[in-house]
């Protein structure tokens, strides 16, 4: 049975990371390779989502007939990009600690990611995340990436606590959908770039500017040992 202990289910990036725009440009030179043209803040709209979703929504807003291959080869073409912009990619400020609080209290945490193992691991690198204690959960070990509730679901389940005692935070307003549709505390973060209002909007009870903004107002979601 599950345990009825608060946890933590982070996002990666805008939220743990600053990679959005590196994500953001990366997509951008992943759809040109294509001979498919979009402004950045088109792309930018859809950070947060599974990549898969994300090409489907935006070729459906350009109207563009692809073929059975394009799926994979835009997925690859991102993540080379990305890879070549992950140099770039730093902790946002008190991401360090704020991990490290919660593990010094005890307080169970994972991390739920959209992204994949390949994009993934430059910057679980760069905050220090031990994988043999730390669930990681990434797109490649779900059926559905966000706004679905799966990877929030699966990361619960590695804890082995209660998705409804847990508190997911994210940065997107799809990782809020994610989080009301596993029926987990939704908290957003302003660092991935959505405002306030649609973070609200989309469900976030409490809306923090970066990972050491919540930690300072830790005790407001439950982050207590």
């Amino acid at each position: 049975m599950p345990s009825q202990q608060a946890a933590f289910l982070f996002d990666l990036d805008g939220t743990l990371v600053d990679s959005v725009y590196q994500h953001v440009l990366a997509w951008r030179e992943a759809l040109e390779a294509e001979n498919i043209g979009l402004s950045v803040w088109r792309i930018h709209r859809k950070i947060g989502m599974s990549g898969g979703l994300l090409t489907n929504m935006l070729l459906r807003e350009t109207g563009t007939q692809i073929d059975p291959g394009f799926s994979d080869r835009v997925r690859q073409h991102h993540a080379a990009a990305y890879n070549r912009y992950s140099a770039d990619i730093r902790p946002l400020p008190g991401a360090c600690e704020l991990l490290a609080y919660l593990t010094d209290a005890r307080i169970p945490w994972a991390i739920a990611t959209s992204g994949r193992m390949e994009t993934a691991r430059p910057a679980l690198e760069l905050l220090g995340i031990d994988f043999e204690r730390v669930p990681v959960v990434t797109r490649d070990q779900v059926t559905n990436g966000k706004p679905d509730p799966d990877l929030f679901l699966t990361a619960a389940e590695r804890l082995a606590v209660d998705i409804e005692t847990s508190s997911v935070v994210g940065d997107s307003v799809w990782d809020m959908l994610a989080a009301r549709r596993a029926r987990a505390l939704e908290i957003g973060m302003l660092s991935g770039g959505y405002g306030r209002e649609e973070l609200e909007r989309a469900g976030a009870c409490r809306v923090y500017e970066d990972p050491a903004d919540l930690l300072m107002h830790i005790d407001e979601v439950g982050g207590r040992g």
